[in-house]
């Protein structure tokens, strides 16, 4: 590094960090209410002070180098903290709560955030819920931009997972363990079956979400792999998933339990004949404290899993 950094306010900090969560110094310049020009001004001084680039500019927007990546964590860290101080000591009480968790497409997990949004109701407050892929769950904990990520390990994943979390310094906590489940329509051919087996269900077409081409199988949202899926529909989101499993008689696998107020009561959710467990938690950054925010969402976590 060039200088002392002593022109790096927190206020400055949280530029940064705006700019990599909207990754769009466009997108953050109006979040942030500053003009765009100002707003590159200041990055690059603060790039010009530190010696190397935080972001890499593309015609699509902005990318975080490697460097920068490190640096944000470091980031993140000092902000975390400079908000427990004021909280805790400053006559103005709290400033705007900030909150981002990124997890799979788990009806207990958003849940567990609607509890928290209730929580804070009266509160100022920006926060986000990002359901998403496994890699980018990683990713986004790894980063710091979110707080908590919502996963699953089992047998197939959990040597390889384990292996990326300790190279991303993040830390797995288990909240339960899960056997695989069939989310189908009430009025589904098979809904008046206790249990089902992978042979029940072929002729029927199975629904999962889509994952990015170069994901490995061990990224992969499906607990079970195993099953000869004969008609395969692929969705982005879970309001789509489940208009197709009433609209079509389609079904899909999940270890998530189901909370009929998101659903509408029109879905079920029958157990799969499977020898296959999984065990599913929140990774989080080893350098990241676990402030209130995070303690309650996990407590929330363990109660609707469990519903």
């Amino acid at each position: 590094m060039n200088g002392c950094l002593n022109n790096l306010t927190l206020q400055k900090m949280r530029y940064l960090v705006s700019i990599a969560e909207n990754g769009s110094i466009t997108k953050a310049a109006r979040m942030l209410f500053v003009s765009q020009p100002s707003l590159t001004k200041t990055i690059q001084e603060i790039e010009d002070e530190i010696g190397f680039p935080i972001f890499d500019r593309t015609r699509t927007g902005i990318r975080i180098t490697k460097n920068g990546e490190e640096f944000l964590v470091d980031v993140r860290q000092v902000l975390d903290h400079a908000d427990i101080l004021q909280e805790k000591y400053l006559s103005q009480g709290p400033r705007k709560k900030q909150y981002c968790v990124s997890t799979l497409h788990y009806s207990f997990a958003v849940r567990a955030f609607i509890e928290l949004v209730k929580k804070h109701q009266y509160d100022e407050f920006d926060f986000s819920i990002r359901e998403t892929q496994m890699g980018e769950i990683i990713e986004d904990v790894s980063t710091m931009k979110s707080a908590l990520g919502v996963i699953y390990l089992n047998d197939s994943n959990e040597k390889i997972l384990l292996k990326t979390f300790k190279e991303r310094d993040l830390v797995f906590e288990e909240i339960a363990k899960a056997c695989p489940r069939i989310f189908m329509s009430t009025n589904h051919p098979l809904a008046h079956h206790k249990s089902l087996s992978p042979d029940d269900l072929n002729d029927f077409p199975y629904v999962s979400f889509e994952h990015k081409e170069h994901d490995s199988f061990y990224l992969t949202e499906e607990m079970v792999n195993a099953l000869d899926k004969n008609r395969h529909i692929r969705v982005r989101d879970r309001a789509t998933l489940f208009d197709l499993l009433i609209g079509v008689n389609a079904y899909t696998l999940t270890h998530s339990t189901l909370h009929p107020e998101l659903t509408g009561g029109n879905i079920i959710a029958i157990p799969l004949k499977s020898r296959e467990r999984a065990r599913i938690g929140i990774i989080h950054h080893r350098n990241r404290n676990l402030g209130k925010l995070s303690r309650f969402f996990i407590e929330q976590l363990h109660h609707f899993i469990k519903a």
